[in-house]
């Protein structure tokens, strides 16, 4: 039997009269391909598009949110002394909406871009706040300002009464988990964790930004503690990322972690923006290079909408990092990329692949061989004519010797 698309939200929400009327319409679809189909099968149909295994999961699921939206002291059940720390703004005012009372924190070091290494805090501060202040064109005093609040803020988790840490499972924000545990010397009195990669209903889950209030307050309850074997798995895996070369990185993107189960997924899409062995391209590149070929000439907002929407299997950008990432493909001397109506703001700007941008993308030509910018990625350096890493098919990394 056929299954036909459904839709779904993107905030989480679920209206079970809605779905009832979908089933129902769903049903003389059904009847035609079987005679003896039922509205039964109809609803299993809707639920199981919604990422349910059955109807009274799809009504469970319903019932839990109307209960949480309902009942105020159900949603905030954190205190004033509670501190959620998030990796960004993002759910700073639905927090409030919700009905949480306590305070918000967040660490807005884009930690998947740039250089990361282990350093002395004021020496790893001046090295994230340069890149920082270069990529996104910022003022770098006030970078550096900013930078150095939230991390004396960050340092205060070792020894608050209780903080809770909001993250979902892309490379963005494990990375900020693994350095906000890194930084613990102990356990904190009551340090608790929220970790989600999928949304009942929410077809194309992106971001727990994305939820609506109540989603948030429904997530609440399923926080759980942080343990010494989290603590000391995100002291590894923050030594390995740092690491000048990705093999330990890639033992452990490759690996299970129990204690922190969302970790190696992230780290493994995040070791594919090394270059590629066949076109020295990052996952990143060759997503948006191959959407343009096909498009072009394509609004750069665009391009980001459509990773975003469909190509990306792991999103973790934002629109901003999104744009600095591809501006080195740019702005070189041997650009894979011509831009356009630059007048407008970048998003409307239109790309389109130039002659070495069809060769790289096509891997008849290797982009740092022709690239006028150095990159990193974690602690490990791509400078254009000289050996350095790169991954293969399988996501394991490979060391490659100067213009091969």
């Amino acid at each position: 039997m056929s299954q036909r698309p459904v839709a779904s939200t993107t905030n989480g929400r679920l209206n079970l009269e809605q779905q009832r009327k979908r089933a129902k319409q769903l049903l003389p679809h059904l009847k035609r391909e079987d005679p003896n189909a039922t509205l039964s099968q109809a609803q299993w149909q809707i639920a199981r598009g919604l990422g349910f295994s059955s109807w009274p999961k799809l009504k469970a699921h319903v019932d839990a949110l109307d209960f949480a939206a309902r009942h105020p002291d159900f949603i905030a059940r954190d205190e004033a002394r509670t501190t959620h720390w998030r990796c960004g703004n993002d759910i700073a005012h639905s927090l409030q909406v919700a009905g949480f009372t306590g305070q918000f924190q967040m660490l807005t070091d884009p930690l998947c871009m740039g250089p990361v290494r282990d350093l002395p805090d004021d020496d790893y501060q001046r090295l994230r706040g340069a890149f920082i202040s270069h990529a996104f064109g910022l003022n770098e005093a006030e970078v550096a300002r900013r930078l150095a609040d939230e991390y004396a803020r960050l340092e205060h988790l070792a020894t608050a009464q209780h903080s809770v840490l909001w993250c979902e499972a892309d490379a963005y924000d494990q990375l900020f988990l693994i350095r906000a545990l890194a930084g613990l010397e102990r356990l904190p009195p009551k340090l608790e964790l929220i970790e989600v990669d999928r949304i009942p209903g929410v077809e194309r889950f992106i971001g727990i930004g994305q939820l609506a209030p109540d989603v948030l307050a429904w997530l609440w309850p399923q926080r759980r503690l942080v343990d010494e074997a989290a603590i000391q798995l995100a002291k590894q895996a923050w030594g390995a990322y740092c690491d000048p070369s990705p093999v330990r990185w890639a033992e452990m993107a490759h690996g299970k972690h129990c204690a922190l189960p969302l970790l190696g997924p992230a780290l493994l899409r995040q070791l594919q923006e090394l270059p590629g062995t066949r076109d020295g391209l990052s996952l990143t590149e060759r997503l948006a290079l191959g959407y343009i070929a096909e498009a072009g000439p394509v609004p750069f907002g665009r391009v980001f909408a459509e990773l975003m929407a469909r190509r990306e299997p792991l999103p973790f950008l934002g629109d901003m990092m999104f744009h600095a990432l591809l501006r080195p493909l740019i702005d070189g001397d041997q650009p894979l990329l011509v831009e356009t109506e630059t007048h407008l703001e970048w998003p409307r700007r239109e790309l389109a692949l130039t002659p070495l941008g069809l060769e790289v993308l096509d891997a008849n030509a290797y982009w740092p061989d022709h690239s006028s910018h150095a990159r990193w990625v974690g602690g490990v350096c791509i400078e254009p004519g000289r050996a350095h890493w790169t991954v293969d098919g399988d996501a394991q990394p490979v060391w490659r010797s100067a213009r091969q």
